[in-house]
């Protein structure tokens, strides 16, 4: 030991100097001198192929820095299985992990070590292979090596993470070793093949020539200092060790020993001190003789990222002009609005045909086209007088569609003379405005680039993509033209019905045609009540029921005889170039006196323009909505905008037809400003389309509007686009349950323009979101451990139960809420915010 310590001060005498070969001489000198960590250990066995030993423990590999290390470790599986003994391979930066130690030889054959002894495995089918098949990878190039105590390791990368534990923390260290130096050599290679693959730099044969030499110096240093970091680890434990055998010590006749062997280790140390010192110096060196080559290839970067970014500028900005000329183009404005024309015989083809399309329709799923119609405008001096009335058969007469005595009569000026007539109404004074938004700049793609391809309600998302209302929010918004539901309570005849009950699914799109900031993600067991019981006759409440996944559960009751509920889960994904937004489940609504019961779903919604231009929202799908008591159905399509489309953008077209499929009336307008319905006096069959598909051609009388968008408030631009309903959405109430949308802080502070602080504010109410699921997650162990039952999260105003309509498991209203407010009891209410 004395011999090879003096040995070892001799190499460290001559490794002073920038010599590499000095240096890696001295550290084969010291990888030969034992320790008294490895003396009751096996060394490294050396098979042919590369193989180390594999012991129980895995034996220590022969050097540091060798290729290939095995052994066993526990890895844990699940709850119930727990830690599972694995027999794991480090091989050229992968660490990979078997059942068993079984391995391939280079001849394909199977084979086992028994008593240090290789023995062929003999197949035995779908077992064998599954005992000895790679049961997982993990890639240490990019990885993160942690310790969570004595024996155990944690890797992660990226998403999947490996908990390991070792048999002794001696057995522990020699895996951390083996996996450090694996993943630093891991790192050379892929950087080194980096750099040969890196043809764009402006530089000549020679200056690569120079590069990759100086890279692989720097390279051989890095190595030298890692070996001599693996070393001093080694022997500092070492030291550790014999330290405290001398503190034990109680026989004075064995001081002695122990003392010389502490000064040995000492020694060792400091030599091996040295040379790593040695390497940083010369590693240090190198780097600041090339730090000037550096910093010019970084500035050569920087001007390229400038360039590329002032060029994306520029082609967005020919993109708008290019659209803006499209659009103004006379060849391709449509001249119409409507489905049906008002002259006499003009015909229109529907959105049901195909019509040319760029290449923006790879953002939009497919689906099935709907059955193309053409509409004629019938002329009333044609038709005689009858006695039927306007709920007859598909063939009408003008009479029938009489605006005196049909209950379309207050449709048709529906829209504005609503808001004079609430006026009229007594009621509370609503607030009609908010402050104004900040204009806060923000670099978009520093952080929209590493969401490519994640669920959006899984990103932390500042507040400068939010509106401040909560998703609860957004959802009662559907109710802003909550009388087209009044009136369709007093309709005779359930198709007529259908009518304003297609027109309330498609006026819900109204408000989104500017809104394309995000909302906010409610908290689970937030809730948000909207009660207009007295001024409009309804009363709204939502609750967030499920986290992951996102579901809201909502609930209106209207005493004007009418009941809708629903629960939405919210799909989301992030495509880099748009945004799409799927709504999952199914909207209910039932009438009380006629016991129609209509069901129909969201379409898709689209965010384009995410990375530059500017961003906006389009509708696209079909809606079908049917009336399970009658069986009638009204087909609804939204049609995705295209630049080279005649027809308006925005469109939506759509054919309401009974039980027998008979059409009565034809839906057409527009999803951001209107609705009407055409009443169908005669169909016929007419001229098959290019496509093969034969049209179906109706006479209908003129168009009546059931619809109509009400005028944004003046200076909406500045407040988020939000409509009349909207501006109250989130207006300070009294006698709320606590977890009301209203009480969120962070919203709050956002509507006040304190942004800074509402980001504070939302990662704390997340961060103390995660902190209860943990702890849910941990009473669901315990409970498992015990064998008992755990619920998990269960809903405190809503319950599941079966549909009886469409069988789908869903969260109805159970009832107590009101009743609690009434007596302000809001002792079961959580605490979230």
């Amino acid at each position: 030991m004395g011999k090879a310590a003096a040995l070892c001060g001799g190499g460290g005498g001559s490794g002073n100097g920038n010599n590499s070969n000095s240096t890696r001489g001295l550290v084969s000198l010291l990888s030969a001198v034992p320790c008294l960590a490895c003396q009751e250990l096996p060394a490294m066995s050396a098979e042919p192929g590369g193989r180390g030993g594999g012991g129980p423990a895995g034996g220590p590999p022969a050097a540091p820095g060798s290729d290939t290390y095995k052994g066993w470790l526990f890895k844990w599986t699940n709850y119930l299985k727990g830690y599972q003994r694995r027999w794991f391979v480090l091989s050229n930066g992968l660490l990979s992990y078997y059942r068993s130690s079984a391995t391939v030889r280079s001849d394909g054959s199977s084979w086992k070590r028994v008593k240090n002894t290789p023995v062929p495995i003999q197949k035995t089918g779908t077992q064998a292979e599954m005992a000895h098949t790679c049961r997982g990878t993990i890639n240490l190039s990019t990885a993160h090596i942690d310790t969570e105590d004595s024996c155990n390791i944690v890797l992660s990368n990226g998403g999947r993470t490996y908990h390991l534990k070792a048999n002794s923390e001696v057995e522990r260290q020699r895996w951390v070793t083996a996996l450090e130096l694996a993943k630093a050599k891991a790192i050379r290679m892929r950087n080194n093949q980096s750099d040969d693959s890196g043809d764009e730099e402006p530089a000549s044969q020679s200056d690569k020539s120079e590069l990759h030499g100086t890279l692989k110096t720097l390279s051989s240093k890095l190595e030298d200092l890692s070996t001599c970091n693996d070393l001093i680890a080694k022997h500092g434990a070492a030291l550790q060790r014999s330290l405290s055998e001398l503190e034990n010590l109680k026989l004075p006749a064995e001081s002695g020993e122990k003392i010389k062997a502490v000064n040995e280790r000492a020694t060792l140390f400091r030599i091996t001190s040295n040379a790593m010192i040695n390497a940083c110096r010369d590693f240090l060196d190198l780097a600041e003789t090339h730090s000037r080559k550096w910093q010019r290839m970084l500035q050569y970067e920087r001007e390229q990222r400038i360039r590329l970014e002032e060029t994306i500028e520029q082609l967005a900005k020919q993109h708008n002009s290019l659209e803006r000329a499209c659009r103004g183009a006379p060849g391709l404005s449509s001249s119409s609005t409507g489905i049906t024309s008002t002259a006499k015989g003009s015909v229109q083809s529907a959105k049901g045909e195909a019509s040319d399309e760029d290449e923006e329709t790879e953002y939009f799923d497919a689906m099935e086209d709907a059955p193309a119609f053409i509409t004629v405008t019938a002329d009333p001096k044609h038709h005689r007088r009858s006695g039927s009335n306007l709920s007859g058969a598909s063939e009408g007469h003008p009479e029938d569609w009489n605006l005196e005595d049909s209950v379309f009569e207050s449709s048709n000026q529906s829209s504005y003379n609503e808001s004079t007539c609430k006026d009229l109404l007594p009621k509370k004074r609503r607030r009609t405005r908010i402050p104004d938004k900040p204009n806060y700049s923000l670099n978009l793609w520093s952080i929209m680039k590493n969401c490519i391809g994640k669920e959006l309600s899984k990103i932390p998302m500042p507040v400068n993509f939010n509106e401040p209302l909560s998703m609860l929010q957004r959802l009662t918004e559907d109710l802003e033209y909550h009388e087209l539901l009044d009136k369709a309570v007093k309709c005779e005849s359930s198709t007529e019905q259908m009518c304003f009950v297609a027109a309330f699914s498609v006026s819900s799109y109204s408000t989104t045609v500017h809104r394309t900031a995000k909302p906010f993600n409610p908290l689970l067991g937030e809730t948000y009540e909207l009660d207009r019981l007295e001024e409009f006759g309804f009363r709204s409440l939502c609750e967030q029921v499920s986290h992951h996944p996102p579901a809201a559960a909502h609930h209106v009751y209207s005493k004007r005889g009418w009941t809708l509920w629903q629960e939405i889960t919210i799909a989301s994904k992030f495509r880099g170039k748009y945004l799409s937004i799927m709504p999952l489940g199914a909207i209910h609504l039932e009438f009380h006196s006629s016991g129609n019961h209509y069901v129909w779903r969201k379409v898709t919604s689209t965010v384009h323009n995410i990375i530059v231009g500017k961003l906006w929202i389009d509708q696209s799908g079909e809606i079908e909505i049917v009336n399970h008591k009658s069986k009638d159905k009204c087909q609804l399509k939204f049609t995705p905008y295209s630049y080279f489309s005649r027809d308006v953008p925005r469109k939506v077209t759509g054919v309401v037809s009974d039980a027998d499929g008979k059409a009565h009336y034809v839906m057409s307008g527009t999803w951001d400003e209107k609705m009407e319905c055409s009443k169908i006096v005669q169909s016929s069959h007419g001229s098959t389309s290019t496509e093969g598909k034969q049209k179906t051609v109706y006479q209908t009388l003129s168009p009546k509007v059931l619809w109509k968008k009400y005028p944004l408030p003046e200076n909406a631009e500045n407040m988020y686009f939000f409509s009349d309903l909207a501006l109250t959405l989130n207006e300070p109430e009294e006698r709320v349950a606590p977890t009301d949308s209203r009480l969120r802080p962070d919203q709050r502070l956002m509507e006040s323009g304190r942004w800074d602080e509402a980001n504070v504010e939302k990662q704390r109410l997340e961060e103390k979101q995660r902190a209860v699921r943990r702890r849910r997650e941990a009473e669901a162990v315990e409970a498992l451990e015990e064998g008992k039952d755990y619920e998990g999260y269960i809903p405190l105003w809503f319950e599941r139960k079966v549909d009886a309509v469409t069988g789908e498991l869903i969260c109805v209203y159970k009832g107590g809420y009101w009743e609690a407010k009434d007596k302000q009891d809001w002792s079961t209410c959580p605490d979230i915010f």
